[in-house]
């Protein structure tokens, strides 16, 4: 398995668009130093080939799907008469990224 490097970190940085600090590239590699660990702990374990593959966390994991029943809407006068604010059948909320300035 190829060590992560402080270059490599920055290489798939620059390849996701998330340009790194030192520092962060610090924190990325001392993280990867700690799941590299725990793989080895993992990997290490006796006869861990011999454990059974897990498709759930509880062994008598049961359920039920429920029915699907049809069931009337409501209208859409209904609808808007709990809205502040709408403009033909659209309701209109509150803008919540950018500048206010710019609609």
């Amino acid at each position: 398995m190829k060590k992560f490097t402080k270059e490599l970190v920055n290489e798939y940085a620059d390849k996701l668009l998330i340009g790194l600090t030192d520092e962060e590239n610090e924190l990325v590699l001392k993280e990867f130093d700690i799941i590299e660990e725990s793989m080895e702990l993992i990997a290490n374990i006796k006869d861990i080939e011999q454990v059974e593959v897990m498709t759930h966390a509880l062994d008598n994991f049961t359920y039920t799907l429920k029915e699907d029943i049809k069931e009337e809407s409501l209208g859409i006068e209904d609808i808007l008469k709990n809205c502040k604010k709408y403009e033909d059948r659209e309701i209109v909320v509150p803008r919540i990224i950018g500048d206010d300035n710019n609609e």
